[in-house]
């Protein structure tokens, strides 16, 4: 089981490399984004794999990868949007409340 482990371990590793890659030359920002947050999940698919040989706190460092992951993709989403939009504190009132502003 170990060596299967260690083979799937070693397609992830690869599968990194790619991304890599392409957080290096990629085109534009948001495709460098994506490839982050491939290696993200490469580097949580990595640390699942080798916990059951390793050590079991493994997993806690994955928990923490993942949610170091998803916090990174909304601060990226956030920055590249004209003065934060996205913030749903700022969102503007629905349209059929804003119609009837005096009717109402």
């Amino acid at each position: 089981m170990t060596a299967w482990l260690t083979l799937v371990a070693l397609g992830v590793l690869a599968s990194l490399a790619g991304a890599l890659w392409r957080v290096w030359r990629g085109p534009d920002p948001a495709d460098r984004m994506m490839a982050a947050q491939l290696v993200g999940t490469g580097g949580v698919a990595l640390l699942v794999l080798l916990a059951p040989p390793q050590d079991w706190a493994a997993l806690d460092v994955a928990l923490a990868l993942a949610l170091l992951a998803a916090l990174a993709a909304v601060g990226f989403v956030k920055a590249r949007s004209p003065d934060g939009a996205g913030d749903p504190e700022e969102a503007p009132p629905p349209a059929d409340l804003a119609r009837r502003g005096d009717d109402g």
